[in-house]
Order: structure tokens, then C-alpha cells, then sequence
């Protein structure tokens, strides 16, 4: 096999599955799911049509067409669209992302912004694009703030604004792409300029504007003939969204194991990106192409609780509705000099683990992360510039608070498509969801009480079924049979307990004859 490379993608396909893992160095750093009928719908343009107004909430549902009504906030309905006035020029919060909750949006209404009941109603048509994907049992979040990526551009038609990427530190050639834009775009409406615009000709970018001004003249027109709940536009499959949006100079190579999504891509590149076609292989091996690259192994790590770092320690992640809980053990590290020293390695050497899990499972929403506790005040300040550092390398929008004197770190990180762990897992059949399970010896005394109900009902009835888990039944004939004997002796009947290995370890049935 090759020299291992820096930037990496890998396109795995079976069946109606897409997998596409991005490793750096070897290291599966993130990968990204698509399976047909689950595929994501943020990017998508939707004719959707209000179905409730909450005016305590101030938020509307809207029906797009998918299992369930999508959310609508009044801070990410932009006015002028339903026929409202709005004054306010709209700001772009990061140029370097590009997907549509990154546009203009908010909660909340804005002093001197309409109330949701001032902007809506039920039954109205309005157009909407997804801005975050259904998650557990939240349907999808929307925008009326369009955003159109592009491979170098991204057309807001709602903002008259123009962005141009931090990332793009050169002042010549940010006036340069400034000058350009602000000449072509139409009045009104606005486009981020994206870090791989750096030295590309005005003709290329004047290409990638004229596809996208095209983009929304198809969506503008299919909202005349259609009737709501109706799509608009869909955007590219997850392997050309991922061409499109992460697909750079930096990236060393892209290896994909199917001939049809290998044509696509190159059809992609032949249009968008030329120069790039000769870094995508096709992969011709006969050991699968994610086993080839060690990236199965890597992804049964990513669903582990217990992560463990090289030095003995270890991580728990804990995911529940509100918040995740990431707590950091010393575990088997005893350390060689002072306990402050100890402490302070692991909580180092872990930063660096939770930014990657974070990445990796895409971890959303509130995160607390439980350091083991440092006296010092500048060893606490040196691994907060540690964890802010290091989140400099994810893509996701981050917030982060100082450490705590209790060694407690709140941050929250953007998340538009539900995290890894859940995607690939279900509910636990028997604890369904919960995480835990009540002991054997709890079911045995519930089923002794459950006993003692049965024989009041059952008057006449000499002998008193009892079927449960297998477990179950060996603890009531082991460790409780005296307690089974003296309730025998209570009720005066016989209790004959049978084992049935279908039943859930919970469950029970208790009858008398």
C-alpha cells in the first residue's frame, strides 16, 4: 500500500448506503452517513405551508412534506419575502461555513422586528429551506434565508450583503474578490466568498455565479406551478456536497470504490474543479475500501462510552436529551512527579481526545466537560487556551465558557444532522434507551408482591404460574428460595415459578389455577 497521506477521502457504497470518511493522517476524523431514504434534507428548498402559529413560542410549524412539521422561528423568517418591510442589513456570522443555518437567522424577535402572528398564518405558502435536519423526535428547523452554495460562491438572495472569508488574509486579493462580486451580483441580493475563491480568474467565478443565479431562477419559477407541501430544490447527494464543500487544494487524495459515484464526481470535477480530477481514485481492491484505509475499526471505537487515552486514562461520554456529558478519569495514569502535574497532563491529553470525539460523532447542542480538578488557576487557564485552540480545527460553530473552580466546562457546538452514535444505534431492547436495567433481585420481590395481589383475586385456586426471565427464575430457586418458601407458606398455595427465555429480564407473568 501506499505512503499514508494528510487529508484523505474515502467513499465506501453497499447497497443504498453512502459512507464517506475523512481521515487526516490515518485518522478517521470525520465520517458521514447517507442511507437512501434517511439522506439529509439540509440545503433542500421546500414550498411548505403554515400549519400552526405559536404566538407564545413565536414560532410557526410548516408542513414541507416530511413526516413531521417542520419549525419555523420568527428571527429566521426574513420579512421582505412575505411582504414586509425590513430595514436592517443582514450580517453573515461565518463566511467559511456554507450551509443554510449559517445565513442570517435568530430566536428571537429583534426590537422593532413583527411578531410571528404579524408575519403568518395559517394556511400561507411560504418558501423555506431546511436549515437543520429532524433529530430524535424534533422535526426539521427552517429559514425563509435562503443560501445557495456553490464550489466557490454562496448566493444568499435574500441579503444584500457580501462575504468574504477570514481565511483569505491577503488585502490585494480580498478587494480583488470584493470588487468582483460586488460588480456582478444582482441588486439586492448578496454572496459569501469562500476560502477556495483565493486566485481563481473572475471567469471562474463568474461561472460558479451564473450556475447559482440559474439555481434560483428553477426555484423562483417550479413556485408558480407547484402546490405546497412541495420540494423546490434538492441539493447534491452527501458525496457531491462533500466534493463541493470540503474537496480542496489541501485535500491529497479522494479513493471511491464504485464505478457510478466515481463518474459522478469526475463529471463533477470536469465542471467545477479540472485541475483537482487527478486526485480522485478508483478504488480496485478486493478487501473492502474502509478496511483497506483501518477505518471499520476506528468507527466500532467512536460508539465505545469509555474512550481511553494513550497515557491510562480514559473518557465517559454520555449522551442524554439536554446536554452531553463528557467526564475525564485518571484512570491507570499515576504520573511520576506531583498529583497537580498528573492532573494537568491527562486534562491536556484529553482536550485534544474530546475535540476529536466531538468531530468525529458530531456532537451537538450543550456539552459539560468534567476535568479532574487542578488547584492552580494558570494550569485551569492553560488547558482552556488548550481546548479552545485545538476546537480551531472544527468546522462546526463553537462556544466555550472558562473552566470552573469545580473543573466543569459548559460550550455549546452547532449541529445540523443527528450525531453518529444515534444514526448508527437504536434503543437498547431491554433497557429501551435508559442505560440500565432493575437487578434481579428487584424483579424477585416485585414478583412476590405481584404473588400476594394474585391470591386475593384468586380464591379456590390451589397453585399460583409464574413466568419470567431465566435469570430471573434461577435467583427466585437460588438466592431467594427461603423468601419464595416462607410466601408459600403465607398464602397456603404453591408458587411454582417456570422460565421462559423470550420474556424481557423486566417482565413477568403472574396467574393462578
Amino acid at each position: 500500500m501506499e505512503t499514508a497521506l494528510a487529508t484523505e477521502l474515502i467513499v465506501n457504497t453497499t447497497g443504498r448506503e453512502t459512507r464517506v470518511a475523512i481521515l487526516e493522517n490515518e485518522q478517521l476524523t470525520e465520517l458521514h452517513l447517507d442511507r437512501g431514504n434517511d439522506r439529509g434534507y439540509v440545503g433542500n428548498v421546500y414550498l411548505g405551508k403554515v400549519v400552526r402559529v405559536l404566538p407564545g413560542m413565536q414560532a410557526a410549524f410548516v408542513d414541507i412534506g416530511l413526516e413531521r412539521a417542520a419549525f419555523l422561528y420568527v428571527g429566521d423568517i426574513f420579512s421582505p419575502m412575505l411582504g414586509h418591510k425590513h430595514d436592517e442589513e443582514e450580517e453573515v456570522d461565518e463566511p467559511d461555513l456554507t450551509v443554510a443555518e449559517d445565513g442570517p437567522q435568530g430566536e428571537a424577535p429583534r426590537p422593532g422586528q413583527p411578531l410571528i402572528q404579524d408575519l403568518l398564518t395559517e394556511g400561507q405558502d411560504v418558501v423555506v429551506q431546511v436549515a437543520k435536519d429532524p433529530i430524535g423526535t424534533k422535526g426539521a428547523r427552517v429559514t425563509t434565508h435562503i443560501t445557495l452554495p456553490g464550489r466557490y460562491l454562496v448566493f444568499m438572495p435574500t441579503v444584500d450583503h457580501v462575504g468574504i472569508s477570514r481565511r483569505i488574509d491577503r488585502d490585494k486579493e480580498r478587494r480583488r474578490l470584493r470588487e468582483f462580486v460586488e460588480k456582478n451580483r444582482p441588486k439586492g441580493a448578496g454572496f459569501i466568498v469562500r476560502t477556495i475563491c483565493q486566485n481563481q480568474t473572475n471567469v471562474t467565478l463568474k461561472q460558479d455565479m451564473t450556475y447559482l443565479l440559474g439555481i434560483w431562477d428553477k426555484i423562483q419559477e417550479a413556485q408558480k406551478h407547484r402546490k405546497s407541501p412541495a420540494p423546490l430544490h434538492i441539493d447534491h447527494g452527501l458525496v457531491l456536497r462533500l466534493v463541493r464543500d470540503a474537496f480542496h487544494d489541501d485535500v491529497d487524495r479522494m479513493v471511491v470504490d464504485t464505478p457510478k459515484v466515481y463518474e459522478e464526481v469526475c463529471a463533477f470535477m470536469d465542471e467545477f474543479s479540472p485541475q483537482l480530477k487527478e486526485k480522485v481514485h478508483m478504488y480496485k481492491g478486493m478487501e473492502p475500501v474502509f478496511d483497506t484505509f483501518h477505518v471499520e475499526a476506528q468507527i466500532s471505537r467512536s460508539l465505545a462510552r469509555k474512550v481511553w487515552l494513550k497515557s491510562g486514562g480514559y473518557l465517559v461520554i454520555d449522551q442524554t436529551e439536554a446536554l452531553v456529558a463528557i467526564d475525564v478519569n485518571s484512570g491507570r495514569y499515576v504520573g511520576q512527579t506531583s498529583l497537580e502535574d498528573t492532573t494537568l497532563k491527562i486534562n491536556l491529553e484529553a482536550v485534544k481526545e474530546v475535540v476529536y470525539q466531538l468531530r468525529l460523532r458530531n456532537i451537538g447542542g450543550i456539552i459539560i466537560i468534567d476535568f479532574i480538578d487542578m488547584d492552580k488557576e494558570q494550569n485551569r487557564d492553560k488547558v482552556y487556551r488548550a481546548l479552545d485552540e485545538e476546537l480551531k480545527k472544527d468546522r462546526a460553530r463553537t462556544n466555550v465558557l472558562k473552566i470552573s473552580e469545580l473543573g466543569l466546562v459548559e460550550m455549546t457546538r452547532k449541529r445540523v444532522q443527528e450525531d453518529l452514535v444515534r444514526y448508527l444505534s437504536e434503543p437498547c431492547m431491554y433497557c429501551e434507551g435508559r442505560g440500565s436495567l432493575r437487578s434481579r433481585q428487584t424483579i424477585c420481590y416485585e414478583i412476590f408482591r405481584e404473588v400476594q395481589r394474585e391470591c386475593t383475586r384468586a380464591i379456590g385456586k390451589e397453585t399460583v404460574f409464574v413466568n419470567t426471565h431465566p435469570a430471573v427464575a434461577d435467583m427466585m430457586y437460588g438466592d431467594e428460595f427461603s423468601t419464595l418458601e416462607l410466601l408459600e407458606q403465607r398464602i397456603g398455595k404453591r408458587v411454582v415459578v417456570r422460565a421462559l427465555q423470550h420474556l424481557h429480564p423486566e417482565r413477568f407473568e403472574v396467574y393462578a389455577r
